[in-house]
């Protein structure tokens, strides 16, 4: 095995799962800490935990080789106080924690990875932004953002690294925005959303787990890094991806007025669709990542391939 010890805070759900299944491979053990048990599956095992009190869960910190902090209320909400308050309490009580358990531990983990948002960046349709120089923006995702990011930073931990990794829109079958898209496209709903010239920034599961793994082995580079694809793509583009590879010729366009009605209807805000997230992954092309899937339609097609495999697969076994 490359190596020991992985530790997956909050690695309950989606990017969770595709990381405890990337890292199983080639861990000795991945060890999920979740408010839920869940049986072991060969090398994975859950630990309780509340994200808030220190528990026997602590001592299993103790020597990773990885820790990645995943824990947050999802975002896919409308934004009342009482959701408000624990979007960000679900976020910074946990971090907060982690960091005191770290501070404390005689062998703390190596690298310690909280994902962040690379919605932090302000609405960008005139130019990309990077860690460098991209702009910070404003409203409530962004505070949010900002002030998980400084809890993350607020304490010294000299025996391990830290990264905030900005994660983009994460592209998978099993759950993300990608299934939800896709239902939108086969219905015949799949056009543009709003006036289509909002970028997404996205990245593809494989790329995410990779590039977590990337950072894991190249101690040079730490604090902000953006993980998204390199060829951010406006929302028209992202959309025509889908139809083409799935082939269907048109999608009924959703004007903002539509949207609006929509997200109130579903429970969760316009800005997750509308704001224009045009972000560029600069340090991890800089440190030498390799993306496997850099277009959008190389990562739909895959995408694709990979529902065909399931839905064969399943035949084969009915």
């Amino acid at each position: 095995m490359k190596y020991g010890k992985i530790v997956l805070a909050g690695g309950n759900g989606y990017l969770g799962t595709v990381l405890a299944k990337h890292f199983s491979r080639r861990a000795g053990e991945v060890i999920i800490l979740s408010r839920k048990p869940q049986a072991a599956a060969g090398n994975i095992k859950t630990l309780l935990w509340d994200g808030r009190t220190l528990g026997d869960w602590a001592t299993n910190l103790q020597g990773a080789d990885l820790l990645v902090n995943l824990c947050g209320k999802n975002v896919n909400c409308r934004y009342p106080h009482n959701n408000k308050k624990e979007i960000i309490s679900s976020r910074l009580i946990p971090t907060r924690l982690l960091g005191k358990v770290i501070k404390n531990l005689e062998n703390p983990p190596k690298l310690w990875i909280n994902i962040t948002s690379a919605t932090i960046y302000r609405h960008a349709e005139d130019c990309p932004q990077d860690e460098l120089k991209g702009e910070i923006g404003d409203g409530f995702s962004i505070e949010v953002c900002k002030a998980w990011e400084s809890s993350f930073f607020e304490n010294e931990t000299p025996k391990t690294r830290k990264v905030a990794l900005r994660m983009g829109i994460v592209l998978g079958l099993k759950d993300g925005a990608f299934p939800r898209l896709l239902n939108l496209v086969k219905l015949g709903m799949g056009g543009k959303q709003g006036n289509g010239e909002q970028y997404v920034s996205w990245v593809h599961e494989l790329d995410a787990a990779g590039s977590i793994e990337w950072l894991l082995n190249h101690n040079e580079v730490e604090g902000i890094i953006n993980c998204t694809a390199p060829e951010p793509i406006k929302n028209h583009v992202f959309m025509r991806s889908i139809r083409k590879a799935y082939g269907i010729g048109f999608g009924l366009p959703a004007p903002a007025w539509l949207l609006a009605i929509g997200a109130k209807l579903i429970g969760t805000e316009t800005e997750l669709i509308l704001k224009s997230r045009w972000v560029k992954p600069r340090r991890l092309l800089n440190s030498g990542f390799e993306f496997k899937y850099a277009k959008i339609d190389e990562a739909v097609k895959a995408l694709r391939a990979e529902g065909l495999k399931g839905i064969d697969a399943q035949r084969e076994h009915g």
